[in-house]
């Protein structure tokens, strides 16, 4: 059985390296007997080095990198770099960074060069709705595949795949609350095509997770129902109280 993960994505908050601080330190108070679960934090890049002294309990994690290593890329954060800064998992691929024009061929790269640097990529994939003719599926499809395209059979199981339907996180207008039943649908058709890129063992140990506005009041819902091995949580992340129920109900399960 995969072990449990709970991910918080502080996305750009907050607001200064005090609250970054404060924030981190309080969840870290609260989780010394967690056992079971992984736990993971992914701040913005400038809270990264001094986070990462703060506790052993919390892996550190970042919200994006870019695919070279070295050279003349204005304002880019390099996988090798975030290694060196003790990040062990990055996301990539979130509706937001796709929003502003992400690509399946710019996340594919990214992916390659996190592998290469040793970090777990967090790989986000959904859609932006849900039609009666089920093509929500053939979006769903297209990004593993392109996203995955080119990678090592062998080194697939690596990845973390996020399943983030667009149309449930808290920016999108009209959102509506996805259930469990929508995530355990979601988790076996992306093992199915894990299992048809690569082999059933292969799509069986990769980890599939859950991340549309998850909370403290869903979270055991999707845990037990919905077919995942864990949560990716956004807001509820930036309260301490609040993602910490996260994980004592990840970790009680």
């Amino acid at each position: 059985m995969l072990k449990k993960i709970v991910i918080g994505n502080w996305k750009m908050n907050p607001v200064s390296l005090k609250d970054a601080d404060k924030l981190f330190s309080s969840a870290a108070k609260s989780i010394s007997k967690v056992r079971k679960t992984e736990i993971v934090i992914c701040p913005p890049f400038i809270y990264l080095e001094r986070l990462r002294k703060l506790s052993k309990k919390i892996n550190l994690g970042a919200q994006d990198t870019f695919w070279g290593d070295v050279g003349a890329f204005t304002g880019e954060v390099s996988a090798e770099m975030l290694y060196n800064l003790g990040v062990k998992y990055t996301i990539v691929g979130h509706s937001e960074r796709r929003a502003l024009g992400e690509e399946n061929i710019d996340i594919n790269k990214k992916l390659k060069a996190l592998l290469s640097a040793r970090i777990t990529p967090i790989l986000c994939v959904g859609e932006t709705s849900r039609d009666e003719s089920h093509e929500y599926f053939n979006v769903v499809r297209t990004q593993i595949k392109e996203c995955l395209s080119g990678i090592n059979k062998n080194l697939i199981s690596k990845i973390i795949i996020a399943y983030e339907p667009v149309w449930a996180i808290s920016s999108t207008p009209n959102r509506r609350d996805a259930t469990a039943l929508d995530s355990r649908e979601m988790s076996v058709f992306i093992r199915k095509v894990l299992s048809d890129i690569a082999t059933p063992a292969i799509a069986k140990d990769t980890r599939v997770i859950y991340g549309g506005s998850v909370s403290e009041r869903d979270a055991e819902e999707f845990l037990r129902y919905g077919g995942v091995d864990g949560v990716l949580s956004g807001r509820a992340s930036l309260t301490a109280e609040k993602f910490v129920k996260i994980i004592k109900i990840a970790e009680s399960i």
